[in-house]
């Protein structure tokens, strides 16, 4: 889960035509409508594609929820940007330090800005970024952005377009930042504003107040573990129904519940929409047209992958890390603890295998061989 958003008020970019340009550089192409950009989902369900910034071909994810875009140091390095200046930024896990640098000329499709500047935090980029370059809503405010999950493929649009028919759900952009808001129902309470973002792999985060506004108490609640640009983060996490969006219900869908004055709160947002709910659809975002479009795809009413084993696992190498042992679950229930490594799984080495059985069949025992040898059994049920 990847998500940052800058202490200070940033101007947005202003609305762009086709063939037009920004006051602060930013030109969309003619053609713009006609330039698909192809993209791959990382394994925490950011948009991963590849971009130019100053001639040179960057891998990049596309972050509606960060204010500025940002390089990796790495990256940085290898194309020679000049730091300006140092400060202090909040993001998700935590408070970090970020460099400036000029921006140079950012090409993403039929966008391209000139000028501006880009941000460079000071932290490891392995795992955090899911690429070197990640665009925010100071490059993607001017525009529309027409992403189709189901096809994996996006562009980028002259505001007010409208390619396509949905549900249609109110979304603006947020006054001073630029990043863009929006709202969703359950059990009949509105819960806004939301911030949609595509660089946070989960489906629906809401602060803890605004878990507490709708007075739900039917449901069991466990723990799972995310990242951010500052660090993990653990959350409550549940799946259930209830939600409505663009007056639509949805069907079953993952719910991560904050701390109490966790980032929600800092930021003044009640949470936050993410990938993992916008996946199933193909999605229109248009906050200076005042909308996000929703077209259901083919995955749209499939049923929420979630562990049965409450082991949430790293690959390293020839073996596999536990990260967080989930509240409740039979791996809490039987002893497991974060930081204890798994080298087989019913006598197969777990390495470079994919972890099926984690999230497998309730009922299923699982015999897990630890890489100091011993061996723990571990049987699978549903307990969130």
């Amino acid at each position: 889960m990847l998500s940052l958003l800058l202490p200070l008020a940033f101007a947005s970019a202003p609305p762009v035509s086709s063939g037009e340009e920004a006051k602060d550089g930013i030109t969309l192409a003619s053609d713009s409508e006609a330039r698909w950009i192809a993209f791959d989902l990382t394994p925490g369900n950011q948009i991963s594609f590849e971009a130019v910034l100053n001639g040179r071909p960057v891998r990049a994810v596309l972050d509606t929820g960060l204010t500025n875009t940002i390089v990796t140091r790495d990256f940085a390095a290898r194309a020679r940007l000049a730091t300006v200046r140092r400060q202090s930024a909040r993001a998700i896990g935590g408070a970090i330090q970020i460099d400036w640098a000029p921006g140079g000329t950012l090409v993403v499709g039929g966008l391209t800005r000139r000028g501006g500047r880009i941000a460079i935090p000071d932290v490891p980029s392995e795992g955090r970024f899911g690429g070197d370059l990640v665009i925010g809503s100071d490059v993607l405010s001017c525009c529309a952005l027409d992403i189709d999950y189901p096809t994996r493929r996006f562009r980028i649009l002259a505001t007010g377009r409208l390619p396509f028919t949905g549900q249609t759900a109110p979304l603006r952009v947020r006054p001073g930042n630029s990043v863009p808001l929006s709202e969703i129902q359950f059990g009949g309470v509105r819960l806004r504003p939301l911030l949609v973002d595509t660089g946070d792999g989960a489906a629906i985060t809401l602060s803890h107040a605004a878990w507490a506004s709708t007075g739900y108490r039917g449901t069991q609640l466990s723990t799972t573990l995310g990242w951010g640009l500052g660090g993990p983060t653990v959350t409550e996490v549940a799946v259930l129904t209830g939600f409505s969006l663009a007056g639509v219900a949805l069907p079953e869908t993952e719910l991560r519940i904050e701390e109490e004055g966790a980032y929600s709160v800092a930021e003044g947002v009640a949470g936050r929409i993410g990938t993992g709910l916008l996946l199933r659809y193909r999605v229109l975002l248009d906050p200076r047209a005042g909308r996000m479009v929703l077209q259901p795809g083919a995955m749209a009413a499939a049923p929420v992958l979630r562990s049965t084993s409450g082991l949430l696992l790293g690959a390293e190498g020839t073996h596999l890390r536990v990260l967080h042992v989930m509240r409740g679950s039979p791996a809490a229930e039987t002893g497991w603890r974060d930081g204890e490594t798994i080298c087989a799984a019913d006598g197969v080495a777990v390495a470079g295998r994919p972890v099926e059985w984690s999230a497998g069949a309730p009922g299923r025992t699982v015999a897990l061989t630890l890489c100091d040898g011993s061996e723990r059994r571990l049987t699978l049920r549903k307990f969130y």
